[in-house]
C-alpha cells in the first residue's frame, strides 16, 4: 500500500455526514429523540469523568456494551454549551463473557492516537474458517493495551488488546447487536469503511500528515475532516432495551 501525503480538509458539516450515514451505512439504527438525549447524557457523564468537560467541535464515537442494547453512536457539538447531535447508530458486538480469555468489553474513555498504529485486515481465515478481522483492506482502530475484566475463571483484570474492527461476513456479521467478541468492538463493514473513509477518530493521523508524515495505513481516499475526533467512550447504560427510558 502507498504511503498517503496530506489530504484535503473536509469541510462537510455534521449535518451533511448525518446524511451520508444514511446512505452509506446500510446497519442502522433508528433511535427515538428521547433517547439521543439519554445518550448525549450518559456521553457528558463519561467526558466529565475523564477530565474533557468541554469536549467540542469533533466527533465522538460511543459504545454502549449493555447486553441489551449493544450499539455505537456517534455524536457532535459544536460547543461546549450545546447538546450533543447524533450522526448514525448502529449495530455491535462487545465482549462475551463465559468462555477462557473472553473479556468484558473495558469502560471509559480511549484516545485513538498513532502511538498505537492502525493496520488492515489481511483477509484471512482462522483455524476455525472465520475472518476475525473482516475481509481485507479493512482497517482495525487500535487503541492500546488496556486492562479488562476477565470473562472467566475467578473474574479479576488483565491487560487485553482493545480494536475496533469489522468482522467475518458469513459467519460473525449477523450476530451484531449481540454480545459475541472476545473483548474487542464489532462494527458493521460499512460503518468500518465510513469511519476510514471521513477520518472520524483520526483528528491525530491527520496531524502527522499535516506536518508532513507518510502514513501507510490510510487509504489513498482518506478525507481530513475539519471536524475529526479522536475519542472512543464505552458505557454500560444497563438499559432493557435502545428505547427504554
Amino acid at each position: 500500500m502507498l504511503a498517503l501525503a496530506p489530504a484535503p480538509t473536509f469541510a462537510q458539516t455534521p449535518d451533511v455526514l448525518a446524511q451520508a450515514y444514511t446512505h452509506e451505512v446500510r446497519r442502522r439504527l433508528a433511535v427515538p429523540p428521547a433517547a439521543r438525549a439519554t445518550y448525549g447524557k450518559l456521553l457528558q457523564q463519561a467526558l466529565d469523568r475523564a477530565g474533557l468537560h468541554d469536549l467540542a467541535g469533533e466527533y465522538v464515537a460511543l459504545v454502549d456494551r449493555a447486553p441489551k442494547v449493544q450499539a455505537i453512536f456517534l455524536f457532535y457539538r459544536g460547543g461546549p454549551n450545546a447538546d450533543w447531535q447524533l450522526i448514525g447508530a448502529s449495530p455491535v458486538s462487545t465482549g462475551l463473557p463465559g468462555t477462557y480469555d473472553h473479556f468484558l468489553t473495558p469502560l471509559g474513555v480511549f484516545r485513538h492516537t498513532p502511538d498505537n498504529m492502525d493496520f488492515r485486515a489481511e483477509g484471512t481465515f482462522n483455524e476455525n474458517g472465520i475472518r476475525g478481522y473482516g475481509v481485507r483492506g479493512m482497517r482495525v482502530f487500535d487503541f492500546g493495551w488496556v486492562d479488562g475484566e476477565r470473562g472467566w475463571g475467578q473474574g479479576g483484570t488483565s491487560a487485553m488488546r482493545l480494536q475496533m474492527h469489522a468482522t467475518d461476513p458469513d459467519r460473525l456479521a449477523q450476530r451484531l447487536g449481540h454480545q459475541a467478541s472476545k473483548g474487542c468492538i464489532r462494527i458493521p463493514a460499512s460503518l468500518n469503511r465510513f469511519l476510514d473513509h471521513y477520518g472520524i477518530l483520526d483528528a491525530d493521523y491527520d496531524a502527522l500528515l499535516a506536518a508532513g508524515d507518510k502514513l501507510w495505513v490510510l487509504d489513498q481516499d482518506h478525507v481530513s475532516s475539519h471536524y475529526a475526533g479522536r475519542y472512543l467512550v464505552i458505557i454500560d447504560s444497563q438499559r432493557d432495551s435502545l428505547i427504554a427510558e
